[in-house]
């Protein structure tokens, strides 16, 4: 291990397997894997066309995990990419690498809290729809919705700040929920009557007979967002010194996660266009086909099932992200790549209360400006999360290299190189206009102002220096 590696920065080793990889699994899944099946998955690539995408972002989420596992073994300090960076590529890039990686993080807890507001008008009549203040974009936006997204996160934020394994244990009671409520509705959708296989007809794509480019074109499309889809495996390296267990069970955690995540997104898919012998017409009929289809399946009793899956996705997303992104600032913060503040533990509960109290604060405004205006910044975070992915890998290849150990580890630098390519691809696929996934004229200048504030920043701070 390298000596300039500091094996321990205060915190209490207090998660287990289980817990890390709850929070794993539900940053993969937010509301987004309940709502895109019938916005973005089914009018892109069809129903196997999802399947396929789904399944290719997901092996190439475990390849690209290997890395990861690799690194956390040789370097296990919490940080993650910025950590690696830091060590192999120095604090330039390693500032760049983590600013982007911040965005993929931070972006998701505000869009979590929106989730709920979203949830209620769905499930719940709109109880919190009160209060109507203004609209962003199209969006309405209410004072009850804003409300109840910062309250979640005000509780979730201190439940964090108490204790690392206290949080680890609500986490992990949610996402056995999530995945429990979610088993529910797909063991009902393969005895129902009203469901066939005849009904995910057509499979690649809305054209009953669409040409080979069209299918390739939605398949990459889908697999585009993946990056963001799955970023939630990438939480794990921030906390690896809060483990009571050996690093090497890191791969293990990291594959059964994003396996979960791809079962999710592809049966939430099957499911929506397996009750109606016309899914096309179906996902038309309804702003919100997955919950259509459950009750379809379910009646009012499956609502109830999907709201619970729901609230715990969001919840577990939330909670997660703030956790994941307090660690990042926090070992930035001991690198003096921002001001010292966000590296304070607390005297008692040995956790980053302060950078925690800053996720709180930042995800606070999110609710104020809606849901459409902060899936501009949730767009780009899939850049963010592909960077990450890019470094590690890299990083990865140059510690065996510098280590004499490509031979010995012939598997591992496969795999870096692979991972390092599929990173290029994700870039390309979201920065080149035209280009399936290409970011929209909106998530185009959000980045490029998020980038411009990290130049900005970046010369203010190396200036004080």
């Amino acid at each position: 291990m390298s000596e300039e590696i500091k094996n321990d920065s205060g915190f209490e080793k207090s998660l287990n397997p289980l817990s890390v990889w709850s929070l794993a699994f539900g940053c993969i899944i937010g509301w987004g894997a309940f709502m895109m099946p019938g916005t973005t998955f089914l009018p892109t690539a069809g129903t196997l066309g999802t399947v396929v995408a789904m399944a290719i972002g997901a092996i190439i989420m475990i390849v690209i995990s290997f890395s990861y596992s690799y690194m956390v073994k040789k370097y296990p300090q919490g940080g993650g990419e910025f950590t690696y960076t830091r060590l192999l590529l120095g604090p330039k890039n390693a500032f760049w690498c983590a600013w982007l990686l911040a965005l993929a993080f931070l972006t998701n807890a505000p869009m979590n809290s929106t989730a709920l507001g979203l949830m209620s008008r769905k499930l719940f009549f709109g109880v919190f729809q009160f209060g109507k203040m203004y609209s962003v974009a199209g969006y309405d936006i209410y004072l009850g919705e804003v409300l109840l997204g910062i309250a979640a996160l005000g509780i979730l934020s201190f439940l964090s700040i108490i204790g690392a394994q206290k949080a680890g244990f609500v986490d992990t009671i949610m996402a056995v929920a999530l995945a429990t409520s979610f088993l529910i509705i797909v063991i009902s959708a393969l005895f129902s009557p009203i469901t066939s296989w005849e009904h995910l007809k057509p499979f690649w794509g809305t054209a009953a007979d669409p040409d080979l480019k069209e299918v390739a074109r939605g398949i990459i499309a889908v697999i585009a967002v993946t990056p963001w889809a799955y970023v939630g495996f990438g939480t794990i390296p921030q906390e690896v010194e809060e483990f009571n267990f050996s690093t090497k069970k890191v791969i293990g955690i990291m594959v059964v996660a994003v396996l979960f995540g791809c079962a999710v997104y592809s049966c939430n898919t099957l499911v929506t266009a397996s009750v109606s012998p016309d899914w096309t017409a179906f996902i038309n009929q309804h702003d919100w086909a997955v919950g259509a289809a459950v009750e379809a399946l379910m009646g009012k009793p499956g609502l109830v099932v999907l709201g619970v899956a729901i609230s715990c996705a969001i919840l577990t997303g939330m909670l997660g992200f703030l956790t994941a992104t307090s660690r990042l600032l926090f070992f930035m913060a001991g690198e003096g790549t921002i001001p010292a503040w966000f590296g304070k533990l607390h005297h008692r509960y040995k956790t980053p209360a302060n950078a925690i109290i800053f996720c709180f604060l930042f995800s606070a405004v999110g609710p104020w400006f809606g849901r459409t205006a902060l899936g501009w910044f949730v767009d780009m975070s899939a850049i963010g999360a592909a960077v990450g992915y890019g470094y590690t890998n890299l990083c990865a290849f140059l510690t065996m290299k510098k280590d004499h150990e490509i031979r010995t580890h012939i598997g591992f630098a496969f795999t870096s190189v692979l991972g390092g390519i599929f990173s290029v691809f994700f870039l390309m696929m979201l920065l080149v206009p035209g280009m399936p996934g290409c970011l929209t004229a909106p998530s185009y200048i959000m980045l490029v102002i998020w980038l411009l504030m990290g130049a900005l920043f970046y010369w203010f701070r190396s200036r004080k220096k």
